[in-house]
This record gives C-alpha cells, structure tokens and sequence, in this order.
C-alpha cells in the first residue's frame, strides 16, 4: 500500500520556503495514486494552487512533439535515416565551421547531410537561440540570432520561418558526432509540420489533445485561461519573489501569434500526468492507444556513444542517458535514482518535471513556475521522494 505522507510533508515544505506553489500528480495502471497542490498560483491576488492551476511548459511540450513524430514514424511517413533536406530544401546546403591553422575559421561543407536522428537526437549542431543576442561569441550563435533578429524585423514569425533562416547558420560539428542540447526539436517540429501540412498546434490538438481527453490542455489562452495560469516568478535577495509573468505572457497570446508560432503548453499536472500514463503503459490510456510498446521502448532507448554521454551527463542528469527527445535511466547509482532502470521524460525551464516508468506503470509529475527554476533541489527531491512513497 503506497503511502504518501513524505511527499505530501515536502511539497509543503517547498511552497513554504523556496517556490511561490507547486503541484504534483502520481498516477499508476491508469488511476491517481495522488494529487498534492500546495501554496500560490498569485502571490499578490494570495489566489492558491489548485488542481485547475496551469502551469507553461516550456521545454516539456517537445515531448508531445516526440510522441507525435513516433505516430508518424508507426505509419511510414520517414525514416529516422532520412535527410532533413528531403522535407526541409533549405538544408541541403548545411556547412559547419571549423578553426583553421592560421586561428581563423574556415566554413566547409559537411562529410553527411544532419538526418532526422540526427535533429532528434540533438546531435545536429545547432544550439538554442531563441531570441536575438547581441554579444554572441560562438559563430553558430552568432548566425542563428542575426538571421533571427532579421526575421523578427517582420514580425512574429512561424516556427516554419524559424527553421528556415536557422539553416543558414553553419553547425558546430559533424552531425551525429557529439550531443548538444538545442534546435534539434525546431526541427523535428517543422518536418512534421511538412509530412502532415498541418502546424504543430493543430498536431498536438487533433494527435494527442483531443484522444486523451486533456481538457485543461491548450496551446493558446484567452482572458479566461489566463485567469487559470500561474504567475511566474522570480527570486530578490532583497524583494523576494518578484512577478515577471509579463515577459512571458506572448508565446501563448493569439492576438500577436501567428498560427503556425512556435507552440507552448499550457497545462495541470494531472492532464500531464494522463499523457506520461500513457507513455508509462506502452503508447495506451484507458483503451486509446496512440503508440505501440516498441515504438514508445525505442523513443526512450539511449543512443548516446560513451563520449556523447559525458557531454549530456551532469549532476542534474546523472544516470540518464537519452533517446530520440527523451532523457532515460541507465544507471541508478549514478544519480541516486531509487526508481526503475529505462524510467523516462523530461524538464522545462520554469520548473516543470515529468517521468514515466515503463516498469512499474508509473507517471510522475511535478510543476511549478519559477526563474531561475531551481530544478535540482525541486526535482531530484521529488523524484526519489515520490519513488519511495509508491514503494516500487
């Protein structure tokens, strides 16, 4: 019998002393072991966190962007060896960089084209750059943000328009040969988006929204939905925490977006929790299924080389290898991960975190929105705690 006293005393603890609130779902064989809610969604309204509460995503809505690309992959519409050039032209051209003898650069063609691995992966060689930076050292970075910074000039662009000025910065490295966290899901994004000729919005809707029943899913807000989402915010040694929502506020606003943007959830932890139970059982929830078992195994199998797991570990990852957009568990003594071998998920920027344990049946869910986010005192705690607590 699980028992969650532990989890329901941390969390607590953490929205009294390090997060403004939190939220957490635990579900197992397609029910909900528990739900924890805890602290406040605005601080200056003292309006709590509840079980309606939505929380941005950031980096955690790829893994919506991966399961739809392993549904496409299922109904052979690529092949992970397949160039990106044959869905996205602009890359046919793709060079790299390289220093030359003389201290300079020298920019040479690639020895391969980046394949759709390759861009799910993230060992295409692009990193992030999501907004024009004005001091950019790298020569990759430094292209990436004068062509968007171009771009932007036009407007709010699509995440199609996105993808195709990225491709006239030259990578870093041979693809496939190290990992580099980045613009590997952009890409994936856009391939999609051509294979389908429906954006990723309308994706994630008609693919994973609607079968599963997310009701409190959605990938724009209105005065409504707003009304619903947590603020974020950051820490002041002298303020405390410090609302910085308005910053933020864009990336899910229609009225300045266009349909084919970038796409951002917003969501609660139990809808998340649905999702990553379905991940957890092999690709089913409740008699839908969306994946096979040995697609969704093959999402979540590593496929770093022993160099590319040294660039991807750290104290935060350690013992995760990972796989095609999913961070998995290959070794328990490395990070003190007291759940199962092959667990899996991922983690978003403003504190998001979501595992699912293809062993036990399992989906694990945290949230809450912060900046900095704190991620490795939050989650880790989370984790081994929630592990403990289900007694798996």
């Amino acid at each position: 019998m699980s028992d969650f006293n532990r989890l329901e005393k941390l969390m607590n603890e953490f929205a009294a002393n390090t997060v403004p609130g939190c939220g957490c779902c635990i579900m197992q064989n397609d029910e909900i072991l528990f739900e924890k809610y805890a602290g406040y969604a605005n601080l200056e309204q003292k309006s709590p966190v509840t079980q309606d509460t939505l929380y941005r995503q950031a980096s955690t809505t790829k893994l919506f962007t991966y399961a739809i690309m392993g549904m496409l992959y299922e109904e052979g519409a690529f092949l992970f060896s397949d160039p990106i050039a044959e869905y996205l032209p602009e890359w046919k051209n793709t060079v790299k960089w390289v220093q030359n003898q003389n201290g300079g650069l020298d920019y040479v063609p690639l020895s391969r084209p980046i394949t759709i691995a390759d861009a799910a992966t993230m060992r295409c060689g692009l990193p992030y750059c999501m907004s024009p930076v004005s001091d950019a050292v790298n020569p990759t970075v430094r292209a990436m943000s004068d062509n968007l910074q171009e771009l932007w000039k036009k407007g709010k662009p699509t995440l199609r328009d996105e993808v195709r000025v990225m491709a006239e910065a030259p990578v870093m490295f041979e693809p496939g040969t190290k990992w580099l966290y980045g613009f590997g899901s952009e890409i994936i994004g856009a391939v999609l988006e051509e294979i389908t000729g429906k954006c990723v919005r309308e994706l994630f809707e008609e693919r994973v929204i609607v079968p599963l029943g997310l009701k409190h899913t959605h990938t724009y807000h209105n005065t409504e939905i707003r009304q619903q989402m947590t603020e974020i915010y950051s820490k002041d040694e002298e303020k405390g925490f410090v609302n910085i929502s308005a910053g933020f506020d864009e990336s899910t606003d229609p009225s300045v977006l266009p349909k084919g943007a970038r796409t951002s959830l917003l969501t609660t932890p139990r809808d998340f929790a649905v999702f990553m139970q379905m991940l957890a059982n092999g690709g089913s929830y409740r008699g839908t299924r969306l994946l096979s078992p040995g697609t969704v195994e093959m999402l979540h199998t590593n496929c770093l080389t022993p160099e590319q797991q040294r660039e991807f570990s750290n104290g935060y990852l350690a013992g995760y290898g990972y796989g095609y957009g999913f961070r998995t568990l290959v070794d328990k003594g490395a990070g003190g991960h007291n759940g199962s071998l092959g667990a899996f998920g991922w983690t978003g920027g403003f504190g998001t975190w979501a595992e699912a344990d293809p062993v036990n049946k399992l989906a694990l869910v945290y949230m809450h929105n912060m900046v900095p986010n704190e991620e490795f005192y939050h989650h880790i705690r989370f984790r081994n705690t929630t592990y403990a607590c289900a007694e798996v």
